[in-house]
């Protein structure tokens, strides 16, 4: 089967999942397939994971062109949608591990957080984690994977397209650290 096809099929039973479906105070109101939630412009549940080297370099993948919101983007988290069986933290820890091959660390719970834009309502939760171990992508969802200075992936915004739902998990946990950072001085 080639790459396409597999991402193609990947994209049928990704669509097909039964998704948490929620309200506009995060409330659980049952579990509906993705694409019906997508389409008819529900609210879902979703995870953002940075994950940082021990240097501090923030890993960046780019997505596939299969995926239906934001083909092709460059992605400053792992994540997803929060299945309707399981908690913010086990979707976190699921999708870490589906698309970058990383399992067994510590997440860090950071934010919860609401998101809106054109085909994408999510109640969010961002997560952290450390690893300097290999990745390994999952090829129907992630095309290239790299390790880069935050202050990179900054610049980098700028000129290059990137999920905006996951830029605004770093841009949220970034000024929670600035301010960590700040009551400390």
């Amino acid at each position: 089967m080639s790459q396409n096809a597999k991402e193609a099929a990947h994209r049928a039973a990704s669509d097909a999942e039964q998704i948490a479906w929620v309200d506009e105070q995060d409330n659980l109101l049952g579990a509906l397939v993705r694409a019906d939630l997508r389409e008819r412009g529900l609210i879902g549940r979703g995870t953002y994971i940075m994950l940082f080297n021990s240097a501090g370099e923030l890993c960046v993948h780019r997505r596939t062109l299969s995926k239906a919101i934001y083909p092709g983007y460059w992605d400053v988290a792992a994540g997803g949608m929060v299945q309707a069986d399981e908690s913010y933290a086990e979707s976190a820890a699921r999708e870490l591990e589906e698309e970058l091959g990383v399992s067994g660390v510590e997440l860090t719970a950071h934010d919860h957080f609401y998101f809106e834009d054109t085909g994408n309502r999510l109640w969010c939760s961002a997560f952290s984690a450390v690893w300097d171990g290999p990745l390994k992508l999952q090829p129907e969802e992630v095309l290239e994977a790299r390790f880069i200075p935050v202050a990179q992936v900054m610049r980098e915004i700028q000129q290059k397209p990137y999920c905006p739902d996951s830029l605004a998990a770093l841009k949220r946990y970034l000024k929670a650290q600035q301010s960590d950072v700040a009551k400390n001085t």
